[in-house]
């Protein structure tokens, strides 16, 4: 029984990670979404409010992180893997934050525009449960 709960709530989280990107439009600020389905590497950044851009990123990036803790804690159990992650998770936030931050504020010209694409995809995205869920795994039970 507690095994068919465990894969509820990874199913239940694994939607709520899809309902995020599903309404994306809806929840945040984010005009690069447009920007990045036209021919964008000829064209400017458009007009945008950099503060609520900023703001919409962080606050999915918050969302996709605690979901994606909350995958990482009903598959493993393991409050060293949820510290070790949640410190990455901080430490990566931080660092493509900034990385966003000076390529919206200091670029330009087009030539920045993939950097910035991928730098984006990587805060909105949870790229970064698909890295962990399979370290974590081979890991742990490698170590077995």
């Amino acid at each position: 029984m507690k095994h068919i709960l465990k894969i509820i709530g990874i199913i239940i989280l694994a939607s709520l990670l899809v309902l995020i990107r599903a309404f994306e439009n809806t929840l945040f600020y984010d005009p690069l979404l447009e920007f990045f389905k036209m021919d964008y590497k000829s064209m400017p950044l458009p007009q945008m409010d950099t503060f609520a851009l900023q703001t919409g990123i962080a606050l999915r990036f918050l969302m996709n992180t605690l979901i994606s803790l909350s995958i990482l804690w009903l598959i493993f159990f393991d409050k060293e893997i949820i510290k070790l992650s949640t410190i990455l998770y901080s430490l990566l936030f931080v660092v493509l934050f900034m990385v966003f931050s000076l390529i919206i504020f200091t670029f330009e010209e087009a030539s920045g525009h993939m950097v910035l694409f991928y730098v984006r995809r990587f805060l909105i995205q949870p790229l970064f449960l698909l890295i962990l869920l399979p370290a974590f795994y081979f890991q742990k039970y490698k170590s077995r």
